[in-house]
């Protein structure tokens, strides 16, 4: 099976432009394509993570990515999905970020000369001659045809500012210069990015005329992908600092059953045959396809030896009850208050619970056990001595942190 008609099987493409063309460049190594990366924090979630795998497929079948992260874009945040203004940042923070979402995607990607490329739109936008650019490249725009723009009618109710709405035509403006610069004749995004890609796509052949074949496609990749980069506590993100390879693991192991085949199918590299027959898996089976997805997607963002260490972990806790590679917090006197420690401040700083409110629910609810008694006194706390010997806390069936005094 060639790759693009892989990626359809595979649950990824939502629509595309020009599709002959695409299928022609894609299965035969020639595409140069790009997909944008807004640098909002210092980590990529799994959010990205329908993004990388696509590139990384992409390139195994000869075709050459440009990662685009946005340190001109994102100093004004893309209002796709969004109800209010996204914080500012400074240009320090957003050069920081998007160094570290270059080593992130080293491991999904290999860049070098004649392989992927990482560039970064603050090269052309933040320099940008504002009269000019609105002369060159915002009277190929019409506004009525962008308030009609999903992106921006979602907002428009709840408030539009001027400084949102030039995030079409920054865009835009970036496939028009990757395509001048480096041949760029693709650009892959999420679904609810397509007004913004075709803008891109008609500014090219505006400006360049007919015959410049700059092309879109999108998937099912942010609709599917911020569905699944948030949980009850927040991001899920591909920086162990942030988020442990066990809580990783653990993220996927516990995803709806309705989900498990959809992310095998999308975000894995096991063969389409491997996986057809999992589509009939029912009750036990779902729990088997969970754990290869969890070992799978882990191996691939942390490493085997990881992946390894977190699948025994989780199988120790739940068939053996040994607290061997269970995630751990370090907690000090600092944390103390009057010689005290409650369990809702444990719950957060082990990071089983958003707030010390969404804990003091979680104890309401029976949810909590510590060293495999339940608490339900949302005032329990706990002095030093309570830690000299082991201290689990359970959040949960499946939610287990052990905590440690120094």
């Amino acid at each position: 099976m060639k790759i693009y008609e892989e990626l359809v099987e595979r649950g990824l493409i939502a629509q595309v432009t020009s599709e002959d063309e695409i299928k022609e460049l894609v299965n035969n190594g020639k595409a140069t394509f790009y997909i944008g990366f807004d640098p909002t924090a210092d980590s990529l979630h799994v959010g990205h993570f329908m993004a990388l795998c696509l590139m990384k497929r992409l390139q195994m079948a000869g075709n050459k990515p440009i990662a685009l992260v946005g340190g001109g874009t994102g100093m004004i945040g893309d209002p796709s999905g969004r109800t209010e203004l996204r914080s500012m940042m400074t240009t320090e923070q957003i050069d920081h970020n998007c160094e570290c979402f270059k080593k992130q995607m080293s491991r999904f990607i290999e860049f070098g000369e004649g392989k992927a490329m990482m560039v970064n739109n603050a090269d052309w936008l933040r320099d940008l001659n504002y009269i000019e650019f609105i002369r060159d490249i915002g009277s190929q725009f019409s506004v009525n045809k962008m308030l009609a723009a999903e992106c921006y009618k979602q907002r428009l109710e709840r408030g539009l500012n001027f400084l949102e709405f030039n995030y079409m035509l920054m865009q835009s403006y970036d496939f028009y210069m990757l395509f001048q610069k480096y041949g760029c004749n693709m650009e892959f995004g999420g679904d609810d990015q397509w007004s913004n890609m075709l803008g891109g796509t008609e500014l090219i052949r505006k400006k360049l005329g007919k015959d410049a074949h700059a092309m879109t496609i999108t998937l099912l990749l942010n609709s599917e992908g911020k569905k699944m980069g948030k949980t009850a506590k927040g991001a899920v993100w591909l920086d162990p600092a942030k988020t442990s390879p066990y809580e990783f693991y653990q993220y996927w192991r516990n995803i709806d059953d309705a989900d498990v085949i959809k992310c095998i199918k999308m975000l894995t590299f096991i063969p389409l045959e491997e996986i057809r027959p999992m589509e009939k898996w029912e009750g036990a089976e779902l729990n088997k396809a969970k754990e290869i997805l969890a070992y799978h997607l882990t191996e691939l963002v942390h490493g085997k030896e990881e992946a390894d260490k977190a699948d025994t972990a989780a199988k120790a806790i739940f068939m053996k009850g040994t607290t061997e590679n269970m995630p751990e917090t370090v907690i000090s006197e600092a944390d103390f208050e009057n010689g005290s420690i409650s369990l809702q401040t444990l719950l957060v700083l082990g990071g089983l619970a958003s707030s010390k409110t969404d804990g003091r629910r979680a104890i309401e609810q029976g949810g909590v056990s510590v060293n495999g008694e339940k608490v339900t006194d949302v005032k329990a706390e706990y002095t030093a001595d309570a830690f000299d010997e082991e201290f689990v806390i359970k959040k949960g069936k499946k939610n287990f942190r052990k905590i440690i005094f120094e």
